[in-house]
């Protein structure tokens, strides 16, 4: 199959590209494949096979009928297990439909969704997760919001549904995920023109992390390539995954990019995501130091004052941590327990940012 040229893509800004930006986009064929698909949808993994497996049972049941798009599998964990797995299931359909990909160099779901969409044969790009169960009618939905209007992408609706054995209050994990549900723009559902990822080159490959690429490219998309439209009937489910004790500190780790962020696209940054810095945050590092200082030069009532000071911010996060959650002993105690650490690890990513992208952030 020969490669499409730019001016066969359906979508209006297929002009734009090829005014700004001409030969950037080439489409990769891989051998004699039987249909020409009307979407491509890109499924980046990491070594968690069951959930892979779960997420291609609901595109399998598509309405749209197979012939409409065809599904990329990108093995960011580079698992034979995971190829295995993709390649018999391939065989079991028509060819072209069902590949398996796993990219020569780098890390990161930045790296895989850029080596899938890039593969793809279909000018409409499907984004979702190994970790989500779409809507049968999430293909249909997401091409119909497509078609109308001009729009270089369109953000379908996640929906987070209860754990079967949830209680009567959420963990801290469930309402984290749960903020995908009012989330603008998330790859976890996500339609975008061919021509505008080309336009933007796709994902910044220096996210390394499932954080903030996203937001990257929503800004850059609507910046250079077009406005994002909704799709509200496009739905994925993204169930709460069971986690190890202390995911949030875990998570610490994210605020490194929100340094990249920052520095991309600081005035969006402030305006749409974090409008101040953590300054509780920055206030128990400063009084933990002030603590450690009073105590080497002999003043036991100062360090103990900045001691009980930063305690207090600590045991005020932690209550706003709990306030309608859990009451689960075991919760209760881990909130106050990460509670404890947050702070610095925060602090720490968050100034590592800061110099890594050499930008002011804090």
């Amino acid at each position: 199959m020969a490669a499409r040229g730019l001016n066969e893509c359906p979508h209006r800004g297929t002009a734009r590209l090829a005014a700004v930006a001409p030969g950037l986009c080439t489409v990769r064929a891989h051998g004699a494949l039987c249909h020409s698909p009307r979407l491509s949808v890109v499924v980046p993994t990491y070594r968690r096979l069951p959930l892979l497996q779960r997420c291609l049972r609901a595109l399998l049941a598509q309405s749209v009928g197979h012939a409409a798009f065809e599904v990329l599998v990108v093995d960011d964990g580079h698992c034979e297990r995971t190829r295995e797995w993709v390649e018999a299931e391939a065989r079991r359909h028509a060819a072209g439909f069902l590949r398996y990909l796993r990219p020569d160099a780098g890390r990161g779901p930045a790296v895989a969704r850029n080596h899938g969409w890039r593969h793809a044969r279909a000018q409409l790009i499907a984004f979702t997760d190994d970790d989500t169960v779409p809507d049968p009618h999430w293909l249909r939905e997401g091409e119909r919001a497509m078609a109308s209007g001009d729009w270089a992408a369109v953000a379908g609706r996640v929906v987070v549904p209860r754990p079967e054995d949830a209680g009567p209050r959420p963990t801290d994990h469930e309402r984290m995920t749960r903020g995908l549900e009012a989330a603008e723009f998330v790859t976890a559902n996500a339609f975008v023109c061919k021509w505008a990822l080309c336009v933007v080159q796709g994902f910044d490959e220096r996210f390394r992390r499932a954080w903030r690429e996203d937001s990257d490219l929503q800004f850059r998309l609507e910046e250079l390539a077009g406005p994002i439209g909704r799709a509200p009937d496009a739905v994925v489910e993204h169930p709460v995954r069971p986690e190890r004790w202390g995911v949030s500190l875990r998570q610490q780790k994210n605020v490194f990019y929100d340094a990249l962020l920052y520095a991309k696209h600081p005035q969006r940054y402030r305006g749409e995501l974090r409008r101040r810095p953590p300054f509780d945050y920055y206030a128990i590092v400063a009084l933990a130091l002030a603590a450690l200082g009073f105590a080497w030069h002999g003043l036991l009532a100062l360090a103990v004052a900045s001691a009980l000071g930063m305690l207090g911010l600590q045991i005020g996060l932690a209550v706003r941590r709990l306030r309608g959650g859990s009451r689960a002993p075991g919760h209760v105690a881990e909130m106050f327990a990460t509670s404890a650490l947050i702070p610095f690890l925060s602090v720490f990513w968050r100034l590592r940012g800061a110099r890594h992208f050499r930008v002011w952030f804090w």
